[in-house]
């Protein structure tokens, strides 16, 4: 089998493991950084009182991510922004195991390099416990979104957990299974 056939969550197994054992200097291989999980999540914003913009952005999220994505709720009214408690004001999805290595592999080969202008994701997105946090500012960058004029468009944010413990254990991990970084 060549190395060019293999899915990203095959080629962490047979070849990614191991070398990262190494050039982290780690004894055991339970300690090489792991993807844990990815949560998507987008913010209603302006479409907040309109149900059918809510349901095209919670279909849109199930077309990227394979799964339905379940409504995020105000846990408190903030009247300046006239958000109701209990009222939805976004919706997430966490994926794990396969469908998460699949939207990875997707988002680094068709996503990422679709946006204009982009020369990498920013080593400011990296937290100090090695989890990274991307944001698209369009949903429609993804190949199963479609554009229809007129639709207001919502922005999609994107947490990536990793059982690293530092951001540079986190970006040498993200490295090797294929995530450009700005030089």
């Amino acid at each position: 089998m060549q190395a060019t056939n293999l899915t990203i969550s095959q080629r962490y197994e047979k070849e990614i493991k191991s070398q990262l054992k190494s050039e982290l200097g780690l004894e055991n291989i339970f300690e090489v950084p792991k993807l844990r999980k990815i949560v998507i999540n987008s913010r209603l914003g302006s479409i907040l009182d309109d149900k059918k913009a809510q349901e095209v952005v919670a279909d849109n999220i199930a077309k990227v991510t394979g799964q339905k994505p379940i409504p995020t709720k105000a846990k408190s009214a903030i009247a300046g922004f006239k958000i109701r408690k209990g009222q939805v004001v976004g919706f997430k999805t966490t994926l794990r195991g396969k469908k998460m290595f699949d939207f990875f592999q997707k988002m680094v080969s068709v996503v990422l390099p679709r946006l204009r202008d982009f020369r990498g994701v920013k080593k400011a997105s990296f937290d100090k416990n090695g989890n990274i946090s991307i944001s698209f500012s369009e949903i429609n960058i993804f190949p199963e979104v479609e554009y229809t004029k007129g639709e207001k468009q919502t922005g999609l944010q994107m947490i990536i957990n990793t059982s690293a413990k530092n951001k540079e254990e986190a970006k040498k991990l993200l490295e090797k299974l294929g995530m450009p970084f700005e030089k």
